[in-house]
């Protein structure tokens, strides 16, 4: 007869700091072979954890892993990293925060240790052939500089699509040891190339992570966070997931030297392979996975990697694109560091799993397990970090001195983002973004109400990713609004800059178009439309542009302006 089993998240026989949670309230389906999934019971947390306590990997093994990590051959290429007190992030979360710096790894990455610890662990005659890597990132510096330590030939295979930085990252780390080929249209074209060399040609294929020997390399983080922790008390680890080598080998280790103490994965949302797989009770493919987080996104996690995070670790945090942003923008403050997606991923879960649980005075480590940004990302990064911004849309009606009035209900709170365009004689659509005041409980919420007593509709687009990813950029858009003159002005940014502009524009004409968004310049940047009495002559309004004090430039008859921003052409 199939069945499942429901369970709690955690070993009931585990003590913990009085904060910290001892059980989830989630509840999952435990799956075994023989058993048939039902529905699961899940409450309001969003941590899975699942019943570790029965798991197919016998005592022997368990050991076997334990001495493979008490011997690993990492340290003759990796060091050993700093255990950083994050004291910004601490005070943020009332918590003690430490963060494990695999960021400064000689490839800025954890995975030299997993890779090193492979190739090293090679029998001669295995290195004297040569291996084979198939990776488009971090494993792949890692294979490269092991190679290049160890003297023995390795070709890497990375998709055509591979960013030039990473490639020439990988052929500088490697030397003339190392082939770069560049092969495929995707990572699966260039693991079959890979795959090829190591049948016909006899290369040793080294894994990303579902080998013994690089989840054993891995394992030795642990081992230095247990080191300094002796004499103080550690309360959870989290940990980057992709394929799950580095968790395997943390969890592994921790449970058998101090297991008391939790290990939570963290994984992208859009990526989330081992909270799958685990929830299912076996290793699951994923269809397809988000490349926000490239380092960890991998569509089917390892067999090895599975049985031991299934008996190991206590939990999996999934954790979004915003939420990863934002953590690489805590663990910029208090490290001076820019972690790449995937390396901010642990600060993210850990910063959820806090917030989520309402936990004070505990300690916990994240690892930064990599700073091999994309210059590019950059963008992306600095658009979606803040998770004090708020949006709105926001309608008013279509008459002189709305527009102010509607402003002042959001003044003093700092405005980052303002979009309006003149659409029709009766209303306006805005879109605004702004930070509530920190201070002051559930203040977006009464910013709202106080907007819809003055008759202004308002709808929250905070979490709408359509209004995020491109009405943001599209708000507005072209108007047939007669005897138009577009404007760009430049203030100098500082608080209450955005203000002040607006009060000086207090004017008899009609603004019909207004654009503003603060991107951390020392200048503010605003682009407005105002509308010219039909029949009156330039003077008045240049007078008025003269005496309002604000450099500007006139785009009336900038192409784009009339391509773009308007639906018929520019009155004469």
């Amino acid at each position: 007869m199939w069945r499942s089993s429901l369970t709690r998240l955690c070993r009931p026989s585990l003590t913990f700091s009085q904060n910290l949670p001892a059980c989830s309230t989630i509840l999952v389906p435990i799956h075994r072979a023989g058993n048939k999934p039902h529905s699961s019971h899940r409450h309001k947390s969003s941590v899975p954890q699942w019943n570790n306590q029965d798991s197919s990997y016998s005592t022997s093994n368990l050991c076997g892993y334990l001495n493979k990590i008490l011997n690993s051959k990492v340290y003759d290429v990796a060091i050993e990293t700093e255990l950083q007190h994050a004291k910004n992030l601490s005070r943020l979360l009332n918590n003690k925060i430490l963060l494990k710096r695999e960021d400064t790894q000689p490839v800025f990455s954890f995975k030299i240790r997993g890779a090193y610890n492979a190739m090293a662990h090679l029998p001669p005659s295995s290195l004297e052939r040569g291996v084979v890597a198939c990776s488009a990132g971090n494993h792949a510096q890692g294979v490269a500089l092991s190679a290049k330590m160890l003297g023995c030939r390795a070709v890497i295979c990375m998709p055509l699509a591979t960013p030039s930085i990473k490639v020439n990252s990988v052929r500088e780390h490697g030397g003339e040891t190392v082939e770069v080929r560049l092969i495929g249209n995707n990572y699966d074209e260039a693991a079959a190339e890979a795959k090829r060399l190591e049948r016909e040609e006899g290369l040793a294929m080294i894994h990303p992570f579902d080998d013994e020997n690089v989840i054993a390399g891995q394992g030795t983080i642990a081992l230095e966070i247990l080191k300094k922790c002796v004499s103080q008390n550690v309360d959870a680890i989290f940990v980057c997931c992709g394929g799950g080598g580095m968790l395997a080998g943390i969890a592994t280790y921790v449970k058998q030297v101090r297991p008391n103490i939790k290990v939570f994965g963290v994984e992208a949302a859009d990526a989330a392979g081992m909270t799958a797989s685990l929830e299912a009770g076996e290793v699951v493919t994923l269809p397809s996975v988000g490349l926000f987080a490239d380092g960890a996104a991998v569509k089917t996690i390892g067999k090895n990697t599975f049985d031991l995070c299934q008996k190991y670790v206590d939990g999996m945090v999934t954790v979004s694109t915003d939420q990863i942003c934002n953590a690489i923008k805590l663990a910029y403050n208090d490290g001076r560091v820019i972690l790449e997606p995937a390396g901010a991923l642990a600060v993210a879960g850990l910063k959820k799993y806090v917030e989520e649980n309402n936990i004070t005075g505990s300690t916990f480590v994240a690892i930064t397990s990599g700073a091999n940004m994309d210059f590019n990302r950059l963008r992306v990064v600095s658009e979606r970090a803040d998770d004090s911004e708020r949006s709105l849309q926001i309608t008013i009606p279509e008459t002189p001195g709305s527009f102010r009035e509607m402003y002042s209900k959001i003044w003093p709170r700092n405005v980052t983002e303002f979009s309006y365009r003149y659409e029709t004689h009766q209303e306006a659509n805005i879109f605004v973004s702004f930070q509530p005041l920190a201070h002051v409980e559930n203040d977006f919420e009464s910013v709202m109400d106080e907007l819809k007593q003055s008759n202004f509709e308002c709808c929250d687009i905070s979490n709408n990713e359509l209004a995020k990813t491109h009405i943001r950029h599209l708000a507005g858009g072209r108007s047939g609004c007669s005897f138009e003159r577009l404007f760009r002005f430049h203030f100098p940014e500082s608080p209450g800059a955005l203000q002040r502009f607006l009060e000086a524009l207090n004017m008899k004409w009609n603004i019909s178009l207004f654009h503003y968004r603060n991107y951390g310049d020392d200048f503010g940047r605003v682009l407005v439309g105002i509308q010219q009495t039909q029949g009156e002559h330039c003077e008045g309004m240049n007078r008025f542009l003269q005496e309002l004090g604000y450099q500007y430039i006139e785009e009336t008859n900038n192409p784009a302006y009339n391509k773009f921003l308007r639906t018929s052409p520019m009155d004469s």
